[in-house]
């Protein structure tokens, strides 16, 4: 019932592409590309060739030291040790507003950054006021605010948390592998600015060092495909790049 459902979504999803993703896909050659390249150029999208090409470094560059850290959020539970003072350590929810409520600093901003930051922020406020070098610890105890779903050919669908820099491949392994009626084609569909968009990648070509692991994001939901989705999913497979440029639909 799950991969018939998602047959029916990305069929949908593919009768919908229409000249704004076309050029979204435009390249650099043409034909359909090998596992591991991206795809032709479409003719008449010239221009969104380097469009396409800005969108894909925006979305799967590797970002620079520290800042692929997990980014805190509502309902993300943290345990906060001050060295020495217990009243002041606690477990805490992280609020809908995104906030925490501790003893003497009163609500303390924590959704959108890392567990590092809060422990800075903390630290000047309690050394402000309060304490004398206080000694902050703040570690993410559950994580329950970036999430990521695994569908289709996979042994195990589901609704998975997101910790620090995770990428495909580990998805994958967490969802315990592809399914043996995969065809180890994984489409990875993105919300970004209020537009969705899709790329896709080739398991094996990942696997084998001949194209990109990409870091997933919070809210991408990865689709993997197989023979028993059939016609839908494999015209709409021939409309999404390959290995990273993604397309809007």
């Amino acid at each position: 019932m799950r991969v018939a459902g998602c047959a029916l979504l990305l069929a949908g999803c593919g009768a919908s592409l229409n000249n704004e993703s076309a050029t979204a896909l435009g390249g650099s050659g043409g034909g359909s590309g090998s596992p591991g390249t991206t795809t032709g150029a479409v003719p008449g999208a010239a221009s969104g060739g380097s469009e396409a090409a800005r969108a894909a470094d925006k979305l799967t560059a590797v970002a620079t030291p520290g800042s692929t850290a997990y980014k805190i959020g509502p309902l993300d539970v943290l345990e906060i040790t001050v060295f020495k003072v217990p009243e002041l350590s606690k477990s805490t929810q992280v609020a809908d507003s995104g906030t925490i409520n501790l003893p003497l600093v009163g609500e303390v901003p924590a959704a959108g950054k890392t567990a590092q930051e809060i422990e800075r922020d903390l630290t000047k406020k309690l050394g402000s006021k309060y304490l004398q070098n206080p000694q902050v610890t703040v570690f993410v105890k559950e994580y329950n605010s970036q999430r990521v779903t695994v569908e289709g050919a996979v042994k195990k669908p589901g609704v998975y948390p997101i910790r620090g820099r995770n990428s495909l491949l580990q998805f994958i392994a967490t969802a315990e592998g592809l399914d043996p009626s995969s065809d180890d084609t994984v489409v990875i569909f993105r919300q970004t600015d209020g537009k969705r968009t899709a790329a896709r990648f080739d398991i094996d070509a990942i696997r084998s060092g001949s194209a990109e692991d990409p870091v997933v994001q919070s809210g991408d939901v990865i689709v993997a495909g197989s023979s028993a989705l059939k016609e839908g999913f494999n015209n709409f497979l021939k409309l999404v790049p390959v290995a990273g440029v993604f397309a809007l639909l």
